[in-house]
């Protein structure tokens, strides 16, 4: 009985142990089979705001314990075409917050910002003069600032000459029938110390004799400097007071140099004024000095402006903006500065494509135009339609330097003639991959071209090319000798019949 008992106990404890073995070496197995699985797609993780960390698995960046993310989708690596480009996952981009736009032509207008202040209108300054040799007995305008109309008394002035030639007055009226002349020259003298004719009239008529005259105001104005007090001793000639017109005024702003070449006599300028800044008022440029302040910097421009209100006082600090339309470059595309890298000489932007499911980004030398406050003019570098990062610009060139390619600190080889490659980009007509391969195929085998790179949903093939062995042109005519239209040139219809059924993108209508 004893031994039959053993023999049962073994047999059951084997077969324990063999269930065992196939359900936890299997799942075991099975375990090891997805951990391979798992590495063999792992990616590479990194921090957005430190792209130098490097990791094979999620985690947190050990600088600023921010959550890692993935750099590349699993198992692209290496599969783009380009090799100077580099991809992006959706979710890096996103973390990143890069940010892309396409690029378009337009009439590039430059906005220039000027700072001065109102000036008086020196053309309607005046100065109230006395008409006589003579003591003022009446001031009758006491203060600065006080408003004078034209044609007012504004004081009386004692004079013994006055008196003098009024006796001549009356004498020559007494010999007028026998020396009319003498007549003559007696009211002349009056009237050269501006007595009016009416007051010349009484003289004669009444015959009565005054050792004063009013001085009356010949333009109205402001009074901004009181030359005389009451008692003072005046000659002929002698100022009175010194007035200004506000109803119109001088808004005179500081040009700097560079701003020059944008302005031009007879342009509308709007500013305001501190003191009304709910306000604008506008004028036109009336002069621009030919003198350059060699301390600021800068020229004086001159706005006219009319002052009915007179709401513009002198010294008033003001500030305009003008807008200047920029016609040479009209048509020129246009960037926004945010997409500009700047290191020395060169200027970058970083250009996205689409390949194989991926966005790649690779760095392009552009020449830049005339600033114009938060864009610039591109002179060359970028065809119009291309897509630029407009934002996170930055993340993207540090994984550039990162990955040891072309960037703003890496000029790459000077002597490389990829460095002086130029970029385009062709529209080209296709439908699936045989058409792809096919384009690509063609542009590549001509001499000189470097890269060809055709997007299947934008129908563009981007090209960089030497342009001291081919031509965009070239390469166009030799993508349609191959069976797809491009912009240019129409592949022959021979050609374009005998590619295969999934190629042929022409509709009836063509």
């Amino acid at each position: 009985m004893k031994a039959k008992n053993i023999i049962t106990y073994l047999i059951l404890l084997s077969g324990g142990v063999f269930l065992g073995w196939l359900l936890f070496g299997s799942s075991e197995n099975h375990g090891e089979n997805a951990g391979n699985h798992v590495q063999g797609e792992s990616q590479v993780w990194t921090c957005s705001m430190h792209p130098q960390i490097r990791q094979d698995k999620p985690g947190k960046c050990p600088l600023c314990a921010m959550d890692l993310i993935p750099l590349k989708p699993a198992g692209i690596s290496g599969e783009i075409t380009d090799p100077e480009g580099i991809a992006l996952s959706k979710e890096a981009m996103a973390l990143a917050d890069v940010q892309t736009a396409k690029v378009a032509k337009g009439n590039p207008v430059k906005e220039i910002r000027l700072y001065g202040t109102i000036q008086i209108d020196e053309r309607l300054a005046r100065s109230q003069t006395s008409h006589i040799n003579g003591r003022i007995e009446k001031l009758l305008v006491n203060f600065t600032g006080e408003t004078v109309k034209q044609g007012q008394v504004i004081a009386s002035v004692y004079s013994p000459e006055l008196l003098n030639a009024q006796q001549e007055l009356l004498e020559a009226v007494k010999l007028s029938g026998a020396q009319p002349a003498l007549l003559d020259a007696a009211r002349e003298k009056l009237r050269l110390w501006k007595l009016t004719e009416t007051q010349i009239r009484e003289i004669e008529e009444s015959g009565n004799t005054s050792a004063s005259i009013d001085i009356v105001a010949n333009t109205g104005g402001i009074v901004v400097a009181k030359k005389v007090e009451q008692g003072d001793y005046v000659a002929q000639g002698t100022a009175l007071f010194e007035l200004i017109n506000l109803s119109s005024v001088w808004a005179v702003f500081d040009a700097y140099e560079s701003d020059l070449p944008y302005l031009n006599v007879g342009d509308k300028v709007e500013y305001t004024v501190q003191a009304i800044p709910e306000k604008s008022f506008s004028g036109k440029i009336t002069f621009i000095s030919p003198v350059l302040d060699r301390t600021t910097r800068t020229v004086k421009v001159r706005v006219e402006t009319a002052n009915a209100g007179l709401q513009l006082k002198p010294e008033m600090y003001a500030s305009a903006t003008v807008n200047a339309s920029l016609k040479q470059y009209s048509g020129n595309i246009l960037i926004p500065k945010t997409a500009i890298l700047w290191t020395g000489k060169r200027s970058i932007v970083y250009v996205k494509r689409s390949e194989n499911g991926m966005s790649v980004f690779k760095l392009r030398e552009v020449e830049l135009g005339p600033s114009l406050g938060d864009s610039y003019v591109i002179l060359s570098g970028i065809v119009e339609g291309e897509e630029i990062v407009t934002g996170g610009v930055f993340s993207i060139d540090a994984s550039m330097q990162l990955e040891g390619k072309r960037s703003m600190m890496n000029a790459g080889n000077p002597g490389n003639p990829d460095s002086e490659n130029r970029h385009a980009a062709i529209a080209v007509q296709g439908l699936c991959e045989m058409c792809r391969e096919r384009i690509e195929k063609t542009a590549m085998a001509i001499a000189g071209v470097s890269l060809a790179s055709w997007d299947m949903t934008e129908k563009r093939l981007h090209l960089d090319y030497d342009p001291a062995k081919t031509s965009a042109d070239d390469i166009s005519k030799a993508v349609a000798g191959s069976g797809h239209d491009t912009d240019k040139y129409r592949a022959d219809n021979a050609v374009y019949k005998a590619l295969p059924d999934c190629c042929k993108y022409r509709t009836i209508k063509n």
